[in-house]
């Protein structure tokens, strides 16, 4: 059995692949299985796995979506670790060494830091450092950072990953805010590590960054942001940062009939509930919040 399995949902990114790919291969540490899911891509991908085929686990579907590719992969897994990787992203050769010099004590959750990559340019945002800690209190550390919910930036214990269920909910946008969160919160053990490990491309052209897709975008935001709310397991920690996440979004719709009817959502969750008070500042915005959401909104949140 792998020490790690390492799940690379594949969509038409022909492009970016054999990097993506040859960065896992380089690993310094070699104990892991890799899981691709090519999930109906309409280019070249399947012809670059294909090169790959003798030392990847391939799963050749119809297009069924990220989350769905996700889940595929998380049940053809062996590893005692699992790890996300997007196939137009990379990873550094020291990563899973680095990862797998933390995991003695058995932790439920690894976060690690990110380089955001733009064009030749490399911004290195490191992760908090602390160690073992519940996963309501590393929520309170990881908020502070600039990623909160993306899947790839976690190592998941696959026995505490299906022993809770977790899946990504399928057919939907944002599918890391509606499940990480919970994740997060739910771990028992969770450990940090500053090393920048990631490299996420940020490209024109991904799903994340097409205008097209942004009505749907958004409601589905708003749909996984109802669920988080409801959830009351989760910590007030965890549900203010849904508030906040949900509140900023306002602001980004520019058609006026959508952003109408968001406001009315916003307004029938009581979102101003679920909003942090536990300094002056933040009691200040809860109480202007609740008074007149419509003010929050153009004034305070912008």
């Amino acid at each position: 059995m792998p020490k790690f399995s390492i799940i690379v949902p594949v969509y038409n990114t022909e492009n970016y692949l054999e990097k993506c790919l040859e960065s896992i291969f380089k690993q310094t540490n070699q104990d892991f299985e890799v899981i691709c899911i090519n999930d109906g891509s309409t280019d070249n991908s399947l012809e670059v796995l294909n090169k790959y085929k003798e030392d990847i686990i391939i799963i050749d579907q119809k297009n069924q979506g990220l989350s769905e590719a996700r889940n595929n992969g998380v049940k053809k897994a062996s590893g005692k670790y699992i790890l996300f990787i997007d196939s137009d992203d990379y990873i550094d050769k020291e990563l899973l060494q680095k990862l797998d010099s933390v995991t003695k004590n058995n932790p439920d959750l690894v976060r690690f830091g990110v380089n955001e990559v733009i064009g030749d340019e490399i911004k290195p945002i490191n992760a908090p450092k602390f160690n073992n800690i519940s996963g309501t209190k590393a929520f309170e550390e990881i908020v502070k950072n600039k990623y909160v919910e993306p899947a790839w930036l976690y190592l998941y214990n696959k026995k505490f990953y299906l022993d809770n269920n977790f899946t990504f909910i399928t057919k939907v946008y944002h599918e890391d805010f509606g499940l990480i969160p919970k994740v997060i919160v739910k771990a028992e053990k969770v450990t940090s590590i500053e090393f920048p490990g990631y490299y996420y491309v940020k490209r024109e052209g991904s799903i994340i960054n097409d205008p097209s897709k942004e009505n749907k975008k958004i409601l589905d935001l708003l749909v996984q942001g109802r669920l988080l709310l409801g959830d009351k397991e989760l910590s007030k920690e965890c549900h203010g940062f849904v508030a906040n996440s949900l509140i900023s979004t306002y602001n980004k719709i520019n058609d006026k009939s959508k952003k109408k009817e968001y406001y009315n959502n916003l307004k029938e969750l009581k979102i101003s509930n679920y909003l942090m008070k536990d300094t002056f500042i933040r009691k200040i915005k809860y109480l202007i919040c609740k008074i007149s959401l419509k003010f929050y909104l153009k004034v305070v949140s912008r």
